[in-house]
């Protein structure tokens, strides 16, 4: 795995001190985190990045806690952290950190006698992994989920770059019947924001506001 794909994900929360470096798949295993991730907001055909909350439900946080921000600023930032880096059920467009193997084509395993009679069927399409992978029976896996769609990204065993291997989305309603590449490994935590990366964008936000 590439040395800046482990430098970020221990930047992002994430505890790297069981990789071995000895197997792709092991050391991806290996790595815990205890806290969530939030990706930035990424332009849209309806709205751009600045326009949208940095995460979900962020105003009305605001809203509750003005009296702590007019009155201490900082106080109010590390108070924002705690709530929104931990894990919790409310929803909050979070991604969760919970790698597992998924291999519906490999015989002797639970997911082959509870999976491969559904991923024989013709509705199952796997075209944007095979071309990645040359390979139509690929062994899976799962390596984040979250609560926006496609609500689970999926690694591919056979994939030609697991020094950084493409990420594929999916969805538990089109589970493998609609799966969309999501961009690398890499991408994908450049695309999550540290505690004080979110801190960097909100502050930026609040001075465009007070100068506009």
């Amino acid at each position: 795995m590439k040395k800046q794909i482990l430098d970020r994900i221990k930047a992002l929360g994430g505890n790297i001190d069981n990789v071995q470096g000895h197997s792709f798949v092991d050391d991806l295993l290996s790595i815990q985190f205890n806290t969530v991730l939030y990706e930035r907001p990424q332009d849209t055909p309806w709205a751009e990045s600045d326009d949208q909350e940095p995460i979900y439900g962020l105003g009305e946080y605001f809203d509750q806690h003005q009296a702590l921000f007019d009155r201490d600023p900082e106080q109010f930032f590390q108070q924002l952290i705690r709530d929104y880096y931990q894990f919790s059920e409310e929803p909050r467009g979070q991604t969760f950190w919970q790698p597992f193997l998924f291999t519906p084509y490999k015989q002797g395993t639970d997911d082959f006698e509870e999976w491969n009679y559904d991923f024989l069927q013709d509705d199952i399409d796997l075209k944007e992994v095979i071309q990645f992978t040359q390979n139509s029976k690929p062994d899976f896996l799962q390596l984040v989920y979250r609560y926006s769609f496609p609500d689970q990204y999926y690694i591919c065993l056979s994939d030609p770059n697991l020094d950084n291997p493409t990420l594929f989305g999916t969805d538990h309603t089109v589970f493998f019947r609609e799966v969309s590449n999501q961009g690398s490994l890499e991408q994908f935590l450049n695309r999550c924001m540290t505690p004080d990366e979110l801190i960097e964008i909100i502050k930026k936000r609040l001075k465009s506001e007070n100068n506009g």
